[in-house]
């Protein structure tokens, strides 16, 4: 019995002790293997960190195929980073692996929708494959999507691809749109004014065009290409003395544009041969008509318009009416009868009209007088 006791008292005794021990390896263990966990995923990062900055250096020159694989080595090393996924995405784009592009870029959309970078090469997989309406659904999310830096930039940069993207597509009403959504936001860069100025003028939106201009070259007054531009703007509004303005300086800073001084040409003798014009004294008036009669009379000649009705009061040929009218037309006949002015330059405007669409555009005088009857339309 006494044995007994004893046995029993070893065993409460030591009972403790080795359940302590046991305690202490277990957290021994643990921890030894929560440090060798540690190290393990450390030294992964570090792999993955040390892969994914060779495929950034090289996706930056443009080195794609060493970048896809070096992108690819460090996934293996830190799976579904999303940084690195949208990185391979791109390297794939560069080779023109666009399927396997599309892939990565459809999943990592699904992660985070308003990626700015991910809708914006969605958009433009879609442009190149030709479907217009998935290329402007992604475009617009691009444009209204977060950016992680620069985002007033990024956004404004997304939109004007968009914009080219539709004037590519001939969707020009679209691409006004869209210009107009921009010209609001744009800020006060000069060479961002000048940029959406050019853009209006692919669009035939001549009025904001000339609004972009004018305020870049608030901050860049000798900017020839923006004053050609204000001056082109100008000159398709008809407003020809401020197309004149603008042409005398894209001229003066840029001698070798030769569309400039052409279109400064025409607005200076559409200026000169306008009889309409307020405050011009009747005797240089006079000389206006004849010498605008006349070159219609040369043009009527040179085009072969013979047999083309004149006005409707003249039922008689273009070259009939204009041979009855001639001996009028002199310095004496138009002072005795000023209402003949408004007849006279009728049959001009009438004449430069057919001619051109029988002969083509006309230059010179010619062209003037044309502006001119476009000018005075409707009065």
């Amino acid at each position: 019995m006494a044995v007994r006791r004893l046995g029993l008292g070893l065993y409460w005794t030591r009972e403790p002790v080795i359940l302590a021990v046991l305690s202490v390896l277990t957290i021994g263990f643990f921890l030894a293997v929560s440090g060798l966990s540690r190290t393990y995923h450390t030294q992964q990062q570090s792999l993955a960190n040390r892969w994914f900055t060779r495929g950034v250096a090289d996706l930056k020159e443009q080195r794609f195929d060493r970048a896809v694989i070096e992108f690819r080595a460090a996934l293996l090393y830190s799976r579904g980073n999303y940084d690195y996924q949208l990185n391979l995405a791109e390297a794939l784009l560069g080779l023109h692996r666009t399927s396997e592009a599309g892939a990565y870029l459809s999943n990592l959309r699904e992660q985070q929708p308003e990626n700015g970078l991910v809708n914006l090469e969605l958009a433009r997989i879609a442009a190149q494959e030709g479907d217009t309406e998935t290329a402007l659904r992604y475009y617009h999310n691009a444009t209204y999507a977060a950016w992680p830096s620069d985002q007033e930039v990024q956004r404004r940069n997304a939109r004007l691809e968009l914009i080219e993207f539709l004037l590519r597509s001939n969707a020009n009403a679209q691409a006004q749109s869209e210009l107009i959504a921009l010209a609001a936001n744009l800020g006060d860069d000069p060479t961002q004014q000048a940029r959406v100025g050019n853009l209006f003028l692919r669009v035939h939106d001549y009025e904001h065009a000339l609004a972009e201009y004018s305020l870049s070259l608030k901050s860049q007054r000798d900017n020839p290409p923006a004053l050609a531009g204000a001056g082109l703007a100008a000159f398709e509004l008809r407003q020809y003395d401020l197309a004149q303005r603008y042409l005398e300086a894209a001229v003066d800073a840029d001698p070798g544009d030769a569309q400039s001084a052409s279109r400064l040409k025409s607005a200076e003798l559409v200026l000169q041969m306008d009889p309409f014009r307020r405050r011009l004294p009747a005797s240089q008036r006079d000389r206006i008509v004849m010498q605008a009669f006349a070159s219609a009379g040369q043009r009527l000649k040179n085009c072969g318009l013979e047999g083309v009705a004149g006005a409707p009061a003249a039922p008689q040929s273009l070259a009939a009416t204009w041979t009855k009218m001639k001996p009028q037309i002199t310095e004496r006949g138009l002072r005795r009868d000023p209402d003949l002015v408004e007849d006279a330059m009728e049959l001009v405007f009438h004449i430069e009209r057919e001619s051109k669409i029988k002969c083509g555009d006309p230059n010179g005088t010619d062209l003037a007088l044309l502006l001119i009857s476009k000018l005075h339309e409707g009065n």
